[in-house]
């Protein structure tokens, strides 16, 4: 459900694992480049959809009979969508989370909003996290994610699902901690790309992601999460590829802000969502909310408001009183 960039590079997994899989694009226009062409230019150019994967506008074609039910749109479109797609969907299907956000107003994860508005039991409802950079698995490039549910069995099953030569995934039970790296990685890696647009080093890189690891480690210990599950896939691998990779939304919008462009012009230039924008306020709301320290999630919220600039930033974040680094 969602056919973006995402959406697209994981129905090709899904389809060269063995499945066949529909496709639900908001525009009738994409299905038929699909259906006909087996392409979606506007957000996978140059790549070959397989065969096995159809696309549809409406929803209730798409949602008949299915098992399992991938739920790909930006985070902040989750509730208003799956309102309307939850009375189509099976019964007995497994609905997947691709999406790594956190809800503005509720604060609530991914897998919460869909529990709440399907009435799934947890162990219907899973996340499929990590590393997942879509172009680069769209292109079949080697890559490892984690399968995240709270039912052990579910988990493998949605494994076997979606193994192929070029995609690993893992299981973990700790979707709290999954769910809590996807989200908060994408606000530390605006901030490093702020410092990449100021002119910063690596220095600055590493120090901001080794921080906000640290910054993600606390939130989720406070929410009952495992603490290792940051330094896996969900959490260490997930962190190093957005804060690194150009083909990295959030990086690259934070490189544009420390450059001096404003939220609403970078916003407006670009047809795909950087989630870490959306979802900065409702991270550091978790934060308050729970007591737990997050100076470089706090900091992007408010560049983000429009309170401090990119420059602004770095200085405040620098100029912190010094204290032990295992605080």
């Amino acid at each position: 459900m969602g056919a973006g960039t995402w959406g697209s590079a994981f129905s090709l997994v899904l389809a060269d694992a063995g499945n066949d899989v529909s496709l639900w694009a908001r525009r009738d226009a994409v299905c038929a480049v699909i259906n006909d062409l087996h392409e979606n230019p506007d957000y996978l150019p140059d790549v070959r959809l397989p065969d096995t994967v159809r696309a549809s506008h409406d929803p209730a074609d798409v949602l008949e009979g299915t098992e399992v039910v991938v739920l790909a749109v930006p985070a902040q479109m989750l509730r208003n969508n799956l309102a309307d797609w939850a009375p189509k969907i099976p019964d007995s299907a497994v609905m997947v989370s691709l999406m790594k956000g956190i809800e503005l107003g509720t604060l609530k994860r991914m897998s919460q909003v869909i529990t709440e508005l399907t009435d799934a039991l947890p162990e219907r409802v899973a996340v499929i996290t990590g590393p997942n950079l879509a172009r680069e698995i769209a292109a079949r490039q080697p890559a490892a994610s984690v399968v995240a549910c709270t039912d052990e069995h579910t988990a493998t099953w949605l494994q076997s699902l979606c193994h192929t030569p070029a995609f690993r995934p893992y299981t973990n039970l700790d979707v709290v901690g999954c769910e809590l790296g996807g989200a908060t990685k994408n606000v530390i890696a605006l901030a490093v790309g702020m410092t990449e647009g100021l002119g910063f080093g690596d220095n600055a890189k590493a120090s901001v992601i080794t921080r906000g690891l640290a910054e993600i480690g606390r939130l989720a210990a406070a929410m009952g999460a495992d603490p290792m599950t940051l330094a896996g896939l969900a959490g260490l691998g997930d962190l190093v590829a957005t804060c690194s990779s150009p083909l990295s939304r959030n990086r690259q919008f934070g490189v544009k802000l420390g450059q001096g462009h404003g939220v609403d012009e970078i916003t407006a230039s670009t047809r795909t969502v950087a989630e870490g924008v959306r979802s900065c306020e409702s991270i550091y709301g978790l934060a308050r909310e729970r007591g737990v320290d997050m100076p470089i999630v706090e900091h992007v919220a408010a560049v983000v408001r429009g309170e401090l600039d990119a420059e602004q930033l770095v200085v405040s974040l620098v100029s912190r009183s010094a204290k032990p680094e295992r605080h």
